[in-house]
């Protein structure tokens, strides 16, 4: 919800907005996620709030070989070979999120396209019901620009253009603060009064901003980039597999300036994640947590709990991972994926599907393909446009797109995009999941260089499971009277014993299981 509305307020507009959204009954059919959408943005829509206009969100899902619009949840996530969430208005699409069963290119823009066409309709509902209940919006007046300060700023912009170019995140950014500092002593210069000197300090500063976006901008729209890649080149990438040896698998993934180090570990089904929730209780067998610690930007801040940017994050790249695991018939493990982002330059979410990939190949998790992750981002002024693959943090910042796209040779498991601008269209749509798709093998065929296939083995160190047949007629001997007989082995041997059908199938499961 918010990362849909947050773009669609006014630039300047800087009074605080709540939205509150509260579950009061689920059907166990219409997940109350996408109505909570349909409900905020109407209920922004027909508020004094200046905002762009009504908006609407859909949930589509692929079964039966078609596409269909909210599709009830049991089906969705038992059949469905796509759960894509798609909001925004008449004229574009604001955001997207989805996961998917390797689906192809083209199958998913055809879902978006779909999508839209049900947002117009409601964006058409909300409208009729502004026309009955709607307040009078209230007047927005955008700060005024000191003209002959913008002009003074402006001045600037070509020492920004001699720095902009600097190798290296860290010295880039200090050669241009070093610029921005200069230029906001001489804008000050004289300025004896505080409270005049801390109002021209703050419009200097939002313009040397957006002078320094513009700059970027403009380079990227020429044919550069500031580290100095094409806008289709990859950064470097370097992988260390086993990087923790006494964990069940490890790597560290770099690529660029972003580094990811990723474990995985194996557990029994007794580790499995209890989700209470709105939903009736179930159990998951995988689940990836993410870490954004803040020296990994060079900062210093509170730990705290985990916050939007770290369950964002850990969701798609656990989403992203999810369809290539294998059935739990199969491999009965419980499997928990941690990354913890050492060092950050932008993408760190599609390095944690990376490195989480390889991490669970080294673990000996039978994964059916490897799945790699790419970020891509736009910049688009009038006519002109690039589509960049392998975006940096100040061109996700600078830029009007973010699109996440993570998946494997055969299709994408998962998606994720937030717009800045007012549309995009299918051909725009095709073109940058063209481009992800190529820069999505190129990392593959890395990945693959450094660790070709899933491990035979499970590490040594993971729990050991053992599947034994035994006799039917022998079945009473095994449990004894009142199950007796198992709970004396379990303690024997600390491990675990299940009954898995009635043809004698048995499953043990512990570290001492050889016993």
């Amino acid at each position: 919800i918010d990362r849909s509305i947050r773009p669609m307020f006014p630039d300047g507009f800087k009074q605080e907005v709540q939205v509150m959204c509260q579950a009061l009954c689920y059907d166990g059919v219409t997940n109350a996620d996408v109505v909570a959408m349909i409900a905020a943005f109407a209920a922004i829509h027909v508020s004094s709030l200046p905002f762009h206009g009504a908006m609407g969100a859909v949930r589509i899902g692929h079964l039966d070989g078609k596409l269909e619009a909210f599709p009830p949840d049991e089906r969705r996530r038992d059949e469905s070979r796509l759960d894509l969430v798609v909001s925004g208005h008449d004229d574009a699409i604001a955001m997207v999120e989805a996961s998917a069963k390797e689906l192809p290119e083209t199958e998913v823009i055809d879902a978006l396209e779909m999508a839209h066409g049900i947002i117009r309709e409601l964006c058409a509902m909300c409208e009729e019901l502004r026309a009955a209940a709607g307040k009078p919006k209230l007047e927005f007046t955008p700060p005024e620009v000191d003209g002959e300060l913008a002009q003074r700023v402006w001045s600037y912009k070509g020492r920004f253009e001699e720095v902009i170019f600097t190798p290296g995140k860290h010295a880039r950014n200090e050669a241009m603060d070093a610029v921005a500092d200069e230029a906001l002593a001489a804008l000050t210069e004289g300025i004896t009064d505080e409270k005049e000197l801390g109002k021209r300090a703050k419009q200097a500063k939002g313009l040397l901003h957006d002078l320094t976006a513009e700059v970027e901008r403009e380079g990227i729209l020429e044919g550069k980039r500031t580290d100095g890649r094409a806008h289709d080149e990859i950064r470097p990438i370097t992988i260390v597999p086993d990087f923790i040896p006494r964990v069940h698998g490890s790597s560290l993934f770099t690529r660029g300036e972003t580094q990811a180090l990723v474990s995985v570990t194996l557990g029994t089904p007794e580790d499995e994640q209890i989700i209470d929730g709105i939903d009736e209780e179930y159990r998951k067998r995988f689940y990836l947590h993410y870490n954004f610690p803040p020296y990994s930007v060079g900062e210093t801040r509170r730990i705290m709990g985990p916050g939007r940017r770290e369950i964002g994050h850990g969701m798609l790249a656990e989403r992203a991972l999810e369809s290539v695991l294998p059935p739990k018939d199969r491999f009965p493990y419980t499997i928990r994926i941690v990354s913890d982002i050492t060092e950050s330059n932008g993408s760190s979410s599609m390095a944690s599907v990376c490195g989480g990939c390889l991490s669970l190949m080294l673990a000996g998790v039978p994964i059916s393909q490897p799945v790699a992750g790419i970020a891509m981002g736009l910049v688009q002024d009038g006519d002109r446009l690039a589509v960049l693959s392998d975006i940096q943090g100040s061109e996700d910042h600078n830029g009007d797109m973010d699109f996440k796209v993570a998946g494997s040779g055969l299709g994408l498991t998962a998606l994720q995009m937030d717009i800045k601008i007012q549309g995009v269209t299918r051909a725009l749509l095709e073109r940058a999941l063209g481009q992800a798709r190529e820069g999505r093998r190129y990392i593959l065929k890395k990945m693959l260089e450094a660790v070709p296939r899933p491990r035979a083995q499970v590490s040594e160190h993971a729990p050991r499971m053992e599947a034994i047949k035994i006799p039917a007629e022998k079945i009473g001997y095994l449990i004894g009277p009142g199950g007796r007989q198992i709970k004396a082995m379990q303690d024997q041997y600390s491990v675990r014993i299940s009954i898995l059908d009635d043809l004698g199938n048995v499953q043990v499961a512990g570290v001492d299981s050889a016993k």
